[in-house]
């Protein structure tokens, strides 16, 4: 009777995960492709061609043209947007991985598999090798601190936790509860000369199971969290169901209103005011380089 008590109020939270799932990756993956978007495609083609203009000559070619196509495709996205046409977000993730695939392919590396609904999680995400995660994986971190452009300062330090499990197969690379490193890399605060305030957030280091490693990761999104809700006050204080409230309870309410986030992770107010992200913010971040976990 007593193991019956304790696994009634996890059931509840179990229920709560798959109700919150949805429509956390609707908000992720749904909509149409933004200005935003565009810059980070244009951004990633010319990092992709740096990784071509490297590689084997009897690569190069090959490579070079099916980056010529990727460009095509933004400037077809382009056009299309400046009509009023509105292009699904769908198409920027599928563009976006070939263009990872391209960098992968330039490297030396393995063509990779992604699905056509949108960016896999960095829960379900398949690495290109074992104990390597590719670029273009995307991890969602709960921020421990409030950032503030009016308040903010170059060089200042932050962390962030990463929120579900890194996976590989059924293997956990990179587990919930990471600890993810950033730091600011410029600030304008928002006033009479400089109207916007904006941030740019970089990631250079994250701990795994208590090992530091060097990472290069960059915003793609911040979204506002729900915060854990009521009923992880029911539970109890055990590990697993530690894991569970940790990094699942508290969903996403949506993108934070009044903030664009362009290349390179620059975060600017869309209006006359600064930057504020609360302790608590999801950012959704994706790594710029491989991050070897071997």
């Amino acid at each position: 009777m007593k193991l019956i008590r304790l696994l009634g109020p996890l059931v509840t939270v179990l229920a709560l995960v798959g109700a919150l799932a949805a429509p956390a990756a609707a908000q992720g993956q749904g909509g149409s492709m933004t200005n935003a978007d565009i810059q980070r495609l244009q951004d990633a083609i010319t990092d992709a061609s740096r990784d071509v203009a490297a590689a084997q000559r009897d690569q190069a070619s090959q490579l070079e043209a099916a980056l010529d196509e990727a460009r095509d495709d933004v400037t077809y996205f382009k056009v299309k947007m400046r009509k009023g046409d509105a292009v699904p977000r769908s198409e920027y993730f599928d563009l976006r991985d070939r263009i990872d695939d391209i960098r992968s392919r330039a490297r030396g590396g393995s063509s990779r598999t992604t699905s056509s609904s949108g960016a896999p999680s960095a829960s379900t995400r398949s690495t290109s090798a074992r104990g390597d995660v590719p670029v273009g994986t995307e991890f969602d971190v709960r921020l421990g601190s409030t950032l503030s452009s009016a308040t903010a300062s170059v060089e200042q330090r932050f962390e962030a936790t990463t929120m579900v499990d890194l996976m590989e197969g059924d293997r956990v690379l990179v587990p919930a509860g990471s600890t993810m490193r950033g730091v600011i890399s410029s600030v304008n605060k928002a006033g009479r000369l400089e109207r916007k305030g904006s941030l740019t957030l970089a990631f250079d280091q994250i701990s795994v199971r208590g090992k530091d490693r060097p990472i290069r990761a960059t915003v793609t999104q911040a979204l506002e969290s729900e915060g854990v809700r009521g009923e992880a006050a029911k539970i109890g204080t055990g590990a697993g169901v530690g894991a569970i409230i940790g990094g699942i309870l508290g969903g996403f309410k949506g993108a934070i209103a009044g903030i664009l986030i362009g290349g390179g992770g620059t975060i600017a107010a869309t209006e006359g005011k600064d930057v504020e992200l609360p302790v608590g913010t999801v950012l959704r971040v994706r790594l710029d380089a491989p991050l070897d976990l071997r």
